[in-house]
């Protein structure tokens, strides 16, 4: 399983017959489930997942590439702001946010 902020965006699995299943848009699990070699994927598919078989898939591995990332996005995207921010390293103290606060004051009456 691969996981952002304890959130599944890709499960794979490993050795003979390896395959692994990942969450897509809608409209892109449509497209894909017509595809050789990607199903929807089992338990997960009303979440729009697919599953791809490697062996039997045409994608490219750029394209495989593309569809994780879009993945990885759609997992992200529904993590509240805090968590997003943390993905990004934009988490500040609680004291430090205060600091640069009254900074912002301080120049807003100087400049006034």
């Amino acid at each position: 399983m691969f996981k952002v902020a304890g959130k599944i965006f890709t499960i794979a699995t490993l050795g003979a017959g390896a395959q692994f299943s990942f969450k897509c848009p809608e409209e892109t699990f449509h497209e894909l489930t017509e595809l050789p070699g990607i199903s929807p994927a089992p338990y997960l598919a009303r979440a729009h997942w697919v599953q791809i078989d490697p062996a039997a898939c045409r994608l490219r591995p750029d394209e495989v590439e593309k569809l994780l990332r879009q993945s990885y996005d759609l997992v992200t995207a529904k993590l509240s702001q805090k968590a997003q921010a943390a993905l990004r390293g934009k988490v500040r103290k609680a004291g430090s946010a205060r600091a640069g606060a009254s900074r912002r004051t301080s120049r807003t009456k100087a400049e006034g």
